[in-house]
């Protein structure tokens, strides 16, 4: 057994410096084959030096790191153009079904963000002081098990002059009454008295602000032509809102 292990032992290190030897003729072969290379750029080009050859050398490495190119500053809420003057930005997105959130941005701001199922169902609300920007609170209402005399009081304590942005999600109309729907139109929406289960519905508008503004959008409930068999598919809209001031 001894000399069997000795004989696997001497074949092992026999196979060993084989492989090293070629690594070495390898590398010996590349070596001789860059000096020869260089030998002829400098024989054909008298003006060329070594250091000129590593210097290109270096700047074709640099080359080769894929561009960056300097978009400029990102525009709010991922608008194309920036609002003009004192405008304000925006961008808003209804739900998917009932598994992916709605969405607000003001000003660059996240206000409300895209989440899982069982958040923001129904009519979510933002409210923002018309003059400064300033988000000034939040409010979500579930239509299918919430109550009605929720959004209405929260509709109620809408100071004037502020400006409110809405988005939905799943259902925002069953338990929608005839009180909640005036309030809104107050705001300035002309669709809600047709919003109806499951629709999909952006709004931006204000109480009594100085710059009667309205921006909105309405994706009917109806299984010949939804995208998502029950549900309707996403709507979005952007744009730049004047200041009330």
């Amino acid at each position: 057994m001894t000399s069997v292990r000795r004989a696997e032992h001497t074949i092992s290190v026999m196979i060993y410096f084989r492989r090293e030897k070629l690594k070495l003729v390898f590398v010996l072969a590349a070596l001789i084959i860059s000096v020869s290379l260089v030998l002829k750029l400098l024989q054909m080009n008298p003006e060329l030096t070594v250091s000129n050859l590593v210097e290109r050398s270096m700047q074709g490495a640099v080359q080769l790191k894929p561009d960056h190119k300097d978009d400029g500053p990102k525009n709010k809420c991922g608008l194309p153009e920036p609002c003009p003057g004192k405008d304000f930005a925006f961008k808003i997105h209804s739900g998917a079904t009932n598994s992916v959130g709605p969405q607000i941005c003001f000003e660059g701001k996240m206000i409300i963000k895209k989440e899982t199922r069982g958040n923001w169902l129904g009519i979510n609300i933002a409210v923002i002081n018309g003059k400064t920007g300033e988000h000034i609170k939040t409010g979500s209402f579930n239509m299918w098990t919430g109550k009605v005399e929720d959004l209405i009081e929260f509709l109620k304590s809408i100071e004037d002059g502020s400006l409110v942005l809405i988005a939905t999600f799943d259902d925002p109309a069953t338990k929608l009454n005839d009180e909640a729907r005036a309030l809104i139109a107050e705001l300035g929406s002309s669709y809600i008295s047709k919003i109806q289960f499951r629709d999909n519905w952006l709004f931006v508008g204000g109480k009594k602000t100085m710059t009667q503004v309205s921006f909105e959008q309405h994706m009917k409930n109806d299984r010949k032509t939804n995208k998502y068999e029950a549900w309707p598919e996403m709507i979005e809209m952007q744009g730049c809102i004047p200041r009330t001031d």
